[in-house]
């Protein structure tokens, strides 16, 4: 006898993306200080933050259907009511980007431009150009597809041992002890790492290459998958100072800059350039040492 099993009907791509809308549009909501908006103090918040009612009023939309977008339904915000909520909410670029992606909206920069994928000879030459800087291209996923010894000399690794599946920025973090000595054990990095990654996936959402590297991150690392699951914080890369240790050189800083093969979903080339005297002699001292 062959036994009927009802199947539970699982959520959907889009299901998925309402119920994280709402959750990021709640905890940036609780994040924001009244006082600082302009709004009265109350001694009679039971709530961090805004109220619902205090978005909607700012964003001029209703007090029920702003609820029912925080709650997750299919509301199906305009992309002018959307960007007027996002304003209530004092969100960044970034954070903007990240709800009209989970809305199913188009960002007001341009999404679809073709990414590089292949890496040619020339760009190879190019890499190897920029000595003693060390240099990468990174894919928006966080994939290491070409590097220069510089980089590999920064970093402690010899990337022809690491399996090609495994080069990728975050998982080196979450397995590679190297790598993650020579950038620092700190909360603050994992949680700007997640923060990327969240930022990053949104438009991916439910793309079976990108489902698979978030779980195998979390496969890897409790704290990450901690993170993930806590915090909803959103951030692009950006060109900023970056310290490093090393054994032989002690702690030294870099500045990291990005340049975009194409706007924001094109692969990108990392470069770390020297901003004292520190910087300086780390880099000709890697340069020199192999």
């Amino acid at each position: 006898m062959t036994l009927m099993v009802e199947k539970v009907p699982e959520l959907t791509v889009l299901d998925e993306n309402r119920k994280q809308l709402g959750a990021f549009l709640r905890a940036r909501r609780e994040s924001l200080d009244p006082q600082r908006l302009g709004l009265p103090r109350s001694t009679r918040r039971r709530t961090p933050g805004l109220r619902r009612e205090e978005v909607a009023l700012l964003a001029d939309v209703g007090v029920t259907w702003y609820t029912w977008l925080e709650q997750g339904r299919d509301v199906n915000p305009s992309a002018s009511v959307l960007q007027a909520i996002a304003a209530a909410l004092q969100c960044s670029p970034t954070e903007t980007r990240h709800l009209f992606l989970l809305a199913g909206l188009t960002p007001t920069e341009a999404l679809n431009t073709p990414q590089c994928e292949g890496i040619s000879e020339g760009t190879r030459r190019l890499l190897d150009s920029l000595l003693p800087q060390p240099a990468s291209i990174q894919k928006t996923n966080f994939d290491i597809v070409a590097w220069n010894v510089g980089f590999e000399r920064l970093m402690g690794v010899n990337f022809s041992e690491i399996p090609e599946e495994d080069r990728n920025c975050i998982y080196l973090y979450l397995t590679h002890p190297q790598w993650r000595t020579r950038l620092g054990y700190d909360e603050s990095v994992l949680q700007t790492f997640v923060a990327y990654f969240r930022a990053a996936m949104a438009e991916h959402r439910g793309d079976a290459v990108w489902e698979a590297k978030l779980a195998r991150f979390c496969a890897a690392s409790a704290e990450f998958e901690a993170l993930w699951r806590k915090h909803l914080d959103v951030r692009g890369v950006e060109n900023k100072i970056k310290n490093f240790n090393h054994p032989q050189l002690g702690e030294f800083s870099l500045q990291q800059m990005y340049w975009y093969s194409a706007p924001r979903n094109g692969s990108r080339l990392l470069v770390y350039l020297p901003v004292d005297e520190a910087g300086e002699k780390a880099l000709s001292w890697l340069a020199e040492n192999a």
